[in-house]
């Protein structure tokens, strides 16, 4: 043995390598430790080989990196929401049934001609739905996802019910069976829409994708699971309408509390109108962000409570400011009072008008996100205010120049994504000037801004 070398069973006289089994940090356990020295090797092995099978079957339907890598809320909206998708592939069968034997399906009078054409109408209604609600509605699904994801589901249960009423009146066939289809349509693009949003939401290590298959993994054994206990149902029920009746309803009234629970157990940390109004009103009288999951306890997810509300004439915070307001609706008095308050948004991309009661949010041509989003916490403070003293527009530009830029970071400390507001879409725009009131000067400047609007 030369000088300086080691001997070579002294410096191994043993070692010890551990196996540690899962996808991320937050996962990983020990499944096997192996030691071994200069004459044996011994290994230990942690856990069953049920219980790593069972880990294989759950990663199928989990995400990679569960829990550690989705929100906290995961879990029980997807327990809810299974839980409405198999009542909802149950009923299915039902209402299937029920539609097929209304086209004369198993009756020798019926032809295929006939039969076929019924249902392409159907499904041709339910496209040009689809279409026309999306065109409508789809710029607005982003900033009220807990409520059209509510909506969606109401949707598809007023389709099923329209299938199940469709052998009840032979004469308005037609009629009912395109009804059930376009509301379905509505639910296919509502839903898929939400759906996006909450994934995005849900997905805390940017795994989107893997979330969204996951998704799928979970809703087709859920689709399975109901097809079977569905058609178990049809065969039980078959000839007893009121039993097929009873059995629906219940599972509908069922669906639609799954329905409100999962959406409920929501804790989203975007800024939609309401939520932000809820933030604000909290930092002005406490100092205090809410977190997310406060906010949610706090926020109108059923679509009809609006309603009631305009019934009753009660408006939330929120409903008094208008963003995106349109120039030509301005009045020469509304004009005037825009002059006489120019000096609070010399250095905005927005302007406000306080009118009747309501705030009208003037959004620049050059605006981008972060002026939408401050214009509408501006338009909110104003509306606050205004209901002390009749014009407030010194005091809410004080309380932004000193407060907001506090309020922004609290909130991002908080997990909320101040980048930008989830608005429906904003489609008019202004640009405006302003000067002394000598003719000349007044051509001078209408004439560059006549030359500003050709170019842009």
């Amino acid at each position: 043995m030369g000088h300086g070398e080691p001997d070579a069973a002294a410096a191994a006289a043993w070692v010890t390598v551990e196996e540690w089994g899962g996808s991320s940090g937050s996962a990983l356990s020990r499944t096997a430790v192996l030691t071994a020295s200069a004459s044996s090797l011994t290994s230990h092995r942690f856990g069953s080989r049920w219980g790593r099978i069972g880990s294989r079957v759950l990663g199928a339907f989990v995400p990679e990196g569960f829990p550690g890598s989705v929100t906290p809320d995961y879990v029980s909206f997807q327990m809810w929401d299974t839980l409405q998708g198999l009542s909802t592939y149950i009923r299915a069968m039902l209402s299937t049934q029920a539609l097929l034997g209304a086209i004369g399906v198993g009756e020798k009078s019926a032809t295929v001609i006939g039969a076929t054409f019924q249902w392409f109408l159907r499904d041709l209604t339910g496209m040009l739905g689809g279409i026309l609600f999306a065109f409508y509605q789809g710029s607005n699904l982003d900033s009220d996802a807990k409520m059209w994801r509510l909506v969606a589901d109401f949707m598809n249960d007023l389709g099923m019910l329209m299938d199940l009423l469709s052998p009840l009146f032979p004469s308005s066939l037609i009629v009912i069976m395109c009804l059930g289809s376009l509301s379905r349509s509505f639910t296919g693009v509502a839903s898929g829409a939400t759906r996006a949003a909450l994934t995005q939401h849900f997905a805390l290590a940017n795994n989107a994708a893997d979330i969204s298959a996951k998704e799928g993994s979970q809703e087709t054994l859920a689709t399975m699971s109901g097809m079977g206990l569905g058609m178990l149902l049809a065969h039980v029920t078959r000839g007893h309408d009121f039993v097929v009746w009873v059995s629906f309803l219940s599972l509908t009234i069922f669906h639609m509390f799954a329905n409100y629970k999962a959406v409920q157990s929501l804790s989203l940390s975007t800024l939609n109108y309401e939520r932000t109004s809820i933030l604000l009103h909290s930092f002005m009288e406490d100092d205090e962000v809410l977190t997310p999951q406060q906010v949610s306890k706090q926020e109108h997810i059923l679509p009809f409570w609006s309603t009631w509300r305009k019934f009753l004439r009660v408006k939330l915070p929120h409903e008094l400011v208008h963003l995106g307001a349109k120039a030509s609706t301005l009045t020469h008095s509304d004009m005037l009072l825009i002059a006489k308050t120019r000096s609070y948004y010399t250095n905005a991309n927005y302007f406000l008008l306080d009118k009747e009661g309501s705030v009208h949010i003037f959004i620049h041509k050059q605006a981008v996100a972060t002026d939408v989003l401050k214009s509408f916490i501006h338009g909110l403070v104003l509306a606050r205010l205004m209901q002390k003293s009749k014009s407030c527009h010194e005091e809410a530009h004080q309380w932004m120049d000193e407060k907001y830029s506090t309020f922004i970071s609290k909130l991002k400390l908080e997990g909320y994504s101040t980048e930008r507001l989830l608005s429906h879409s904003i489609v008019w725009k202004a640009h405006w000037l302003y000067g002394p009131s000598d003719e000349k000067t007044k051509t001078e400047l209408l004439q560059k801004s006549k030359e500003s609007t050709s170019r842009w």
